[in-house]
């Protein structure tokens, strides 16, 4: 626990000098007692119940007075609160690779079921962002809190051939930071890559300087990229995933399929498909986020209830001063009224 107003904690050297004042007013009332009769007379009177309940109330009001003390210091601790995640973008694969059938009835029926299972789950407060990729990656979804619409643009999802991870992450953070300047033709262009790529987003300004930023911390937006993680075109990904992480943005990537993959076969062309998992890996670590198998499509709607836990709840430091002053009342309140049931009087 922090303070943001520490000094104020140098009034809790008052507690003291009002347990010394209770202790001096208690034996100034047994000297008093003492001139109508014997102590043991007086003793036998209250009882043992009696002598124990008449410092229950006092001490319930030192118990508020340090809690209201505390408060004023401003104290600030690490907790469990709703996430302040406001925007989710999720980046799904449509290549022609996410037709394999490892994971019934094939990788991308179970990963748009599971998707749409994960929309149902998640608070209706969160904005949520498609975009999918292939050889190139749109934006299919811009944000919005409509579930209908999301879920409308996940059954329109048509398989192409390639992968473009990398694409994938940067269209996402362009849709995140509009303002931002991020170019994804001039990183697929002049810098030795396959040309001949279809860009669906156009530089929209040109590139501002940044500073960047601690990975994982900016917690306004997160990525989650689902994919069988074979990239075969495009940005690099963990180029990608590096400017993901200089700009905060956690990127959990989901891996579907097995890691023995399968042959599929597609209008005269066949490949063998497999789960690339050390890439994806890569991604997560980099960007602080998970990595998350998910095999079966079983597997895959836990990974997606996991996510929502996960992304709807978050540990942050928070100033908990009016927690303590609630407490501080409920204890001066159960004081007053223990008093007032007991002895008739307020303290």
């Amino acid at each position: 626990m922090t303070f943001l107003w520490p000094q104020f904690l140098w009034l809790m050297l008052a507690l003291p000098l009002l347990v010394t004042a209770y202790v001096w007013l208690l034996r100034r009332k047994k000297k008093m007692a003492l001139r109508y009769a014997s102590l043991s007379i007086v003793r036998e009177a209250r009882g043992t119940g009696q002598s124990v309940r008449r410092h229950i109330p006092p001490l319930l009001f030192l118990l508020a007075i340090a809690t209201m003390l505390l408060a004023a210091a401003r104290p600030f601790a690490v907790v469990t609160l709703p996430s302040q995640q406001e925007t989710i973008i999720l980046a799904m694969d449509v290549s022609g690779s996410m037709r394999a059938t490892d994971v019934l009835p094939n990788r991308l029926v179970a990963s748009q079921n599971a998707a749409k299972a994960f929309l149902a789950d998640l608070p209706r407060s969160v904005r949520v962002g498609i975009v999918a990729f292939a050889g190139t990656a749109s934006v299919v979804q811009s944000p919005t809190l409509s579930r209908e619409d999301l879920v409308t643009a996940i059954d329109k999802f048509q398989l192409q051939r390639a992968t473009a991870i990398g694409n994938a992450i940067v269209v996402s953070l362009a849709e995140l930071f509009p303002d931002a300047g991020i170019d994804l033709a001039s990183l697929t262009y002049g810098r030795n890559r396959n040309s001949g790529i279809a860009i669906d987003l156009a530089p929209k300004e040109p590139k501002k300087e940044f500073t960047p930023v601690a990975p994982g911390s900016y917690t306004s937006a997160a990525i989650i990229l689902l994919t069988d993680g074979q990239r075969t075109t495009g940005v690099d990904s963990m180029e990608a995933a590096k400017m993901a992480a200089d700009r905060g943005v956690r990127v959990y990537t989901v891996g579907v399929g097995t890691v023995d993959g399968e042959t599929i076969g597609f209008e005269g062309w066949s490949m063998r498909v497999k789960l690339d998992e050390e890439t994806l890996k890569a991604i997560a670590n980099k960007t602080q986020a998970e990595y998350f198998y998910a095999g079966t499509a079983a597997d895959l709607k836990k990974v997606y209830e996991t996510l929502s836990s996960r992304l709807t709840v978050e540990k942050k430091e928070t100033e908990i001063s009016g927690l303590l002053a609630l407490v501080a009342s409920v204890l001066a309140l159960l004081s007053a009224s223990l008093s007032l049931l007991w002895f008739n009087r307020i303290l």
